[in-house]
């Protein structure tokens, strides 16, 4: 996928969701929440319904009795504790790549620093991945409000067009192209189809092929890949990502 043709490498800041982007942990979740979803309103498939959106966001949108939280959290914090942590396939290698050509690197995640401890303990490399690690504490507003990307852009000091954002939930490819910025959705969590076909003022151009690229025009455009073995750097284009 080629998404800038911009030589200065350093200019470029690139912010990963987590769950469903870096690791494959989304399947995982939308067990947890379905069960919470059945248990505590009654309500089938719930898990699909919050994908992206941060804790605070969900308690205050369902739950408003806030006599369920303390147990909400506790299912949440012991899950999170002992759930597995496998990286998508290739996510790692490619974020390391990216790292190489001095392109800053950034997790943008609607989970907790708590959860992040977590991360950290079972995967004792992954903070050396990235240059930034922002957690839900750091934004007023989760997904699908823009704040979290364009903390993420400040962080940096830098223009939202050198920005790319990669998600795989509708909530975060909409906080995405609601910061103006170019984005990559993973067809990890939804269909690449539901992707592509999402009702969004997006305009969808792809070439199929062994390697999908898209070139961005003015960052209207959002591929939609399977995993990060479609997300290549293009030796023979340097510049390119």
């Amino acid at each position: 996928v080629i998404l800038f043709m911009e030589k200065n490498f350093s200019k470029i800041v690139a912010l990963f969701d987590l769950d469903g982007v870096i690791l494959d942990t989304e399947g995982q979740y939308t067990e947890l929440w379905d069960s919470i979803g059945i248990d505590f309103l009654g309500k089938k498939d719930f898990g699909f319904s919050i994908k992206g959106q941060t804790l605070v966001n969900i308690f205050e949108t369902h739950f408003k009795d806030k006599s369920k939280h303390p147990e909400i959290n506790q299912r949440l914090k012991d899950f999170e504790v002992n759930m597995n942590l496998p990286f998508v396939k290739g996510s790692k290698e490619f974020v390391l790549d990216l790292r190489k050509k001095g392109i800053k690197t950034a997790i943008v995640t609607s989970s907790s620093s708590n959860k992040m401890e977590s991360v950290y303990k079972k995967i004792p490399d992954f903070k050396s991945m990235f240059d930034k690690i922002l957690t839900a504490e750091m934004f007023a507003k989760g997904k699908p409000n823009p704040d979290c990307y364009l903390l993420g852009a400040k962080v940096f000091d830098a223009k939202i067009e050198d920005c790319v954002v990669f998600e795989d939930s509708f909530h975060g490819l909409q906080a995405g192209r609601s910061a103006k910025m170019k984005v990559v959705g993973l067809s990890t969590t939804n269909p690449k189809e539901k992707i592509i076909d999402k009702e969004t003022k997006l305009q969808i151009s792809t070439v199929q092929g062994m390697v999908q690229r898209i070139l961005y025009n003015d960052g209207d455009r959002m591929p939609a890949v399977t995993d990060f073995d479609l997300v290549i750097i293009d030796e023979a284009h340097r510049g390119y990502i």
